[in-house]
């Protein structure tokens, strides 16, 4: 394929991402975070182990536990940290400073170009982010907004070695060894989440198979696929697609309103993520 053509694919995990939002509000409102996390991964990636039916061997083991951390387990938890002690906005922002550590991080481990057109890219996604999401009564929280880049810092790292290391498997393979990887690290303390499991029902099971199996699984072998193709911090810049895909669908299906200046930043978020790519354009 084509390098727009790969790019196009990739781009379908983040949209898919922003769905998450209203999933995890209408279907899984009665979960806490830290259940919804190891539901969603550890299911997903022993399916898929299943399909393949190869586990890890040698150094990779270790190396799937610390990916499976950093792109889940850490991620995971402390973005839903962010998201609990900061407003939706606010932790959608920090999140969008993911591919700044994602360029720096690639420079580092890679050795790959720092390009200034790059960083403006990302600046104005940043900036468009914050017109689709922030209110005027957004509040900071010290430790949320630690939680916030900390969680952006850990999936960043995670991207770039996931593209350092590279096992000689198929991308699916290489997802469901993540998957079950952070599954199994955040399994210790799934015993004390304080959800009621006698509260659950279909709608939840509904709710978590999607996230499981469509936002987890096959986002992940898309967006695994994507890293080992495209440059990193060509990739990480496409996740700006997920803040804006999540408030065109809460338009779309929750029947929330658009402002002019959430209007504006989608054009922003729309043109960072092109200039971005065409900054990037010559780089594998």
């Amino acid at each position: 394929m084509s390098r727009p053509a790969d790019l196009a694919v990739t781009a379908t995990a983040p949209l898919i991402w922003g769905s998450s939002y209203i999933v995890a509000t209408q279907f899984l409102s009665n979960l806490d975070p830290l259940t919804v996390s190891v539901l969603r991964a550890l299911p997903a990636g022993l399916i898929l182990i299943c399909i393949v039916r190869q586990l890890p061997q040698g150094h990779w083991v270790w190396k799937m536990f610390v990916l499976g951390a950093l792109n889940f387990s850490l991620f995971w938890t402390l973005l839903f940290y962010a998201a609990y002690r900061l407003p939706g906005g606010v932790a959608a922002v920090m999140g969008a400073l993911q591919p700044f550590v994602v360029i720096f991080a690639t420079r580092a481990l890679l050795g790959s170009p720092i390009k200034i057109m790059s960083l403006w890219a990302v600046a104005a996604g940043v900036l468009g982010v914050a017109l689709l999401v922030l209110t005027p009564q957004a509040k900071l929280d010290m430790w949320g907004v630690l939680a916030g880049v900390c969680g952006s810092a850990s999936m960043a790292l995670g991207t770039v070695l996931s593209r350092k290391w590279q096992p000689p498997v198929p991308a699916l393979t290489f997802t469901g060894w993540q998957l079950t990887a952070g599954g199994l690290l955040l399994l210790p303390f799934a015993p004390f989440a304080p959800t009621d499991w006698s509260t659950i029902s279909g709608t939840n099971v509904l709710g978590m198979a999607y996230l499981g199996l469509i936002g987890a699984a096959l986002t992940y072998i898309v967006w695994l696929r994507g890293i080992r193709l495209i440059q990193p911090s060509a990739v990480s810049i496409l996740g700006l697609l997920s803040p804006l895909s999540a408030t065109v669908l809460g338009w779309a299906i929750l029947n929330e309103t658009l402002t002019v200046p959430q209007v504006l930043g989608l054009g922003i978020v729309l043109g960072s993520v092109l200039f971005g790519q065409y900054a990037l354009r010559s780089e594998k």
